[in-house]
């Protein structure tokens, strides 16, 4: 393997390690996120979504960033087929899919809560209106509407 190979191993060596680290923080964001979901704490929500925005512009920058060597690497991997460093790029891309799978798993979850919580809202609020109709009825009935005086008897 050349000097150049193992450059570019490294340099994308980096980076994947960098992405873990902040896969591995977006993973506690996401867990944050789910529990705020259950609880229906809107404003740890909007917190924790921001910091997981932050988190995913900083982990595109650095896909971006090591995108170009990984293409050069694909090109020479006849070179690196079963080297050690292969195998050791081919660990890092197996935790980083990991990662991923399970933060993928806890967003799912979090949506599923924001649909319960939608759809109980709705419901809360149905029932609102409902009863708003069932009292205006009912007041129709105990008190009705008094006819206006008449300062002249229409019989007499």
């Amino acid at each position: 393997m050349t000097a150049e190979v193992l450059a570019l191993v490294a340099q994308y060596r980096a980076g994947l390690e960098a992405e873990l680290a902040l896969l591995r923080r977006l993973e506690g964001v996401a867990e944050r996120q789910r529990d705020a979901s259950h609880r229906g704490d809107l404003e740890g929500l909007a917190l924790v979504t921001d910091e997981r925005d932050r988190l995913m512009a900083s982990i595109v920058t650095i896909e971006h960033e090591i995108k170009p060597i990984r293409v050069t690497l694909l090109e020479r991997w006849q070179d690196l087929h079963g080297s050690p460093e292969y195998q050791e790029l081919a660990a890092l891309h197996r935790v980083a899919a990991a990662l991923v799978s399970t933060i993928v798993a806890s967003d799912r979850d979090s949506m599923e809560a924001l649909k319960e919580a939608e759809l109980a809202r709705r419901f809360a609020a149905r029932a609102i209106e409902q009863g708003e109709t069932t009292l205006a009825a009912y007041r129709k009935v105990v008190a009705p509407p008094l006819p206006g005086a008449s300062i002249v008897d229409r019989k007499g």
